[in-house]
């Protein structure tokens, strides 16, 4: 059994108020404090991860998408601490079995992950795992697309729901979306 504090966070559950603590007030309902949200990298546009990186594993894509190369990472955890979302983990035990897929590209222990929109699947035109899991259990939990795009899909959901970004007077810009 994996030791919990060598757990690989891609996605994972917090509740509310951990995730948003700017909207903790004296008046909130304790049961929507405790609610669990699903949490990963915010692929923020203005990312710390990418500036403190001394070897340019971690860079912003074009496509906005924060992404890794775990080769050439070399384990410094600079983008851990720079991170203020805790969206790293250091992966101190054997990679494959950390990630449970099989088509992952293949890693070293010894090196940082997180999410990173499997840019694999991305760049093969495919929807992340996570989300396409969702839409195959026929729920719509997690949606993908594209920001930039005024007509996309994406956008105009974000036009009908009021949304939260986590942390957003730190000036990171996230570029994950929670709809309320």
């Amino acid at each position: 059994m994996t030791d919990p504090r060598h757990e690989i966070k891609w996605l994972w559950k917090e509740p509310f108020v951990r995730v948003f603590p700017e909207q903790d007030h004296a008046y909130e309902v304790e049961a929507r404090r405790q609610m669990p949200v699903l949490v990963l990298c915010n692929h923020c546009a203005n990312s710390p991860c990418t500036r403190v990186c001394p070897t340019q594993a971690t860079w912003r894509r074009s496509d906005g998408v924060v992404a890794m190369d775990a080769h050439r990472c070399i384990g410094c955890r600079y983008c851990m601490t720079a991170c203020p979302f805790g969206a790293r983990s250091f992966n101190w035990e054997k990679p494959q079995a950390a990630s449970g897929a099989s088509n992952y590209p293949a890693r070293t222990a010894g090196v940082v992950e997180k999410c990173n929109f499997c840019v694999e699947r991305l760049d093969a035109g495919q929807r992340p795992l996570c989300v396409e899991t969702c839409h195959a259990r026929g729920t719509r939990a997690l949606t993908f697309g594209n920001l930039e795009d005024a007509e996309s899909p994406l956008r105009q959901l974000l036009a009908t729901r009021q949304v939260l970004r986590r942390h957003p007077a730190l000036g990171t810009e996230p570029s994950v979306f929670y709809l309320v």
